[in-house]
């Protein structure tokens, strides 16, 4: 009985366990995936006839139309990401972010440089399909995410048109 009551309680325990902390860490990135219209949204805004989901998606695409931002070249401030920093360059062509380099990121550990190689094209191509630093954080990479949308956001402030 006693070995039955010990197995119990350890199950309940995981459980438990497994509950608390298995919330905790879970952003999803996937609602906002869909976004690959979003470029194109811009030229042909007015595809209304599939319903009325898809309506509100271009909509707060065409908030950045073409011509937002200056040209050039610009540098975010460093973002402490907690095991190392972050800093980004935005380039800006036409208006538009057509990419975003990364200066630095965390690297001196061998899990930050897996995170970070899942994490940075993640948010790269998030950061030029919706022409902005609001973009959705990595499950995973929660402190890279978030010094990464300070690191644009600075950037992307210095090319305000």
């Amino acid at each position: 009985m006693k070995k039955f009551t010990v197995a119990v309680l350890i199950i309940a325990a995981f459980i438990f366990y497994s509950l608390l902390f298995s919330h905790t860490n879970q952003v999803a990135v996937v609602p906002n995936t869909s976004t690959n219209s979003k470029p194109s949204s811009p030229s042909v805004s007015s595809t209304p006839a599939d319903g009325g989901a898809p309506a509100p998606v271009p909509t707060t695409t065409t908030n950045t139309p073409s011509g937002t931002y200056k040209d050039g070249s610009y540098t975010g401030s460093v973002a402490d990401a907690h095991w190392g920093n972050i800093q980004v360059k935005a380039i800006i062509q036409n208006g538009k972010i057509t990419d975003v380099q990364f200066l630095q990121f965390p690297n001196d550990r061998n899990r930050s440089i897996m995170i970070n190689n899942n994490a940075d094209p993640q948010l790269t191509q998030e950061a030029i399909q919706v022409q902005d630093s609001n973009v959705d954080i990595v499950t995973g990479a929660t402190d890279s995410s978030e010094a990464f949308i300070q690191s644009l956001s600075d950037a992307l402030t210095q090319a305000k048109a």
